[in-house]
């Protein structure tokens, strides 16, 4: 799978911005993030933003609807950073049935896009990244990510979330194959440690993790967590 929408960098997809001096085209961004690549995959931005958007505002995240794969869909989260993506807190996440609209062995997307609002409390800045990370509920253990540079106007000093969680590349704790188990490391996003971050790309660590299901999360604690999709089956 690959995120077409906002512009991920170096996507052949779209209407993009012309690509950073030196960089070429990336015909493989539907492919998983190799162990040794570092988060982004590419990590020279471009030179203007791909999408300007307001905190709080409505966006929809579309993906490539050619040749991808939803490896039985899985845990999908939704994330923004204010240092070069080198820090990522979720701003929106699907967990468990991400691509699909319920536990199955199927390889085929069953949904290529999501609306959701952007936090209201998100702030100010011209070089924000966002980011769509994924982990496949079956096949190999792997971490999909894909990023865009975007613009947000604001008028919050710090947006406080959870942090995005990586697993199944190197240095980081491995998620099994879900075999029919979608439940299978949910605790790894529902107890990941809350951070701040802010427009002048200073983070901190808030040490409190959440508790239970993340979508009940969302609900009782305001607008400091992100917004959470756990979907049901029928």
């Amino acid at each position: 799978m690959a995120m077409v929408k906002p512009c991920s960098r170096y996507t052949p997809h779209g209407d993009c911005p012309a690509l950073p001096a030196g960089q070429s085209l990336d015909y493989s961004l539907n492919s998983p993030l190799g162990n040794d690549a570092p988060l982004c995959k590419h990590t020279v931005p471009y030179d203007t933003p791909v999408e300007s958007w307001t905190a709080g505002q409505e966006i929809t995240v579309e993906f490539d609807s050619n040749g991808g794969a939803a490896h039985g869909g899985g845990h999908c989260q939704f994330s923004i950073s204010y240092d070069g993506g080198k820090t990522f807190a979720v701003v929106h996440e699907v967990l468990k049935y991400c691509f699909v609209n319920g536990p199955t062995s199927s390889n085929t997307p069953e949904v290529l896009s999501y609306t959701f609002n952007l936090p209201e409390d998100l702030p100010s800045s011209d070089k924000a990244v966002f980011a769509w990370s994924w982990v496949n509920a079956m096949g190999n253990r792997e971490f999909y990510m894909n990023c865009a540079d975007v613009a947000i106007e604001g008028t919050s000093d710090s947006y406080t979330g959870k942090e995005m969680t990586i697993a199944n590349h190197d240095g980081f704790e491995a998620i099994p194959e879900f075999k029919n188990d979608y439940d299978t490391g949910l605790d790894l996003y529902n107890n990941a440690k809350q951070i701040t971050v802010s427009s002048s790309g200073s983070n901190s660590e808030d040490q409190n993790k959440n508790d239970g299901n993340s979508a009940d999360a969302a609900d009782s604690n305001g607008a400091d967590q992100p917004e959470s999709s756990v979907v049901e089956s029928a």
